[in-house]
């Protein structure tokens, strides 16, 4: 059985460009409604900060409050206790994806 260094995960993980990037959120996790910030995001995910947060593993669906709203399918990553969490966002739907890759060309290039 072949193992991995778990520092080459770590680095692959951390891969994309993170933008920093502030922007309010709710999260829906079946019936409750949580509210955050993005505090960073990148192609791969964002770091959400909340008093609340969810556990690793955790699925649930998140609304970017921009000027055109969207919904963006998310997967808790990691937990800060007292910061906030880490999450992957699933881009599977085009809509989610178009909206989110224009977020991101649009933080790399803030200029235009």
């Amino acid at each position: 059985m072949a193992t991995s260094d778990p520092s080459a995960r770590r680095t692959e993980r951390r891969r994309a460009t993170r933008f920093s990037f502030r922007a309010d959120l709710e999260i829906e996790w079946g019936s409750a409604v949580l509210r955050g910030s993005t505090r960073d995001v990148s192609a791969s995910g964002m770091f959400i900060e909340a008093a609340d947060t969810l556990w690793v593993g955790a699925g649930f669906t998140a609304r970017l409050n921009l000027d055109r709203p969207f919904l963006l399918d998310c997967s808790v990553k990691r937990v800060e206790p007292g910061r906030g969490m880490g999450v992957s966002v699933d881009l599977s739907k085009a809509e989610n994806q178009q909206r989110y890759q224009e977020l991101l060309a649009l933080l790399s290039n803030p200029r235009s």
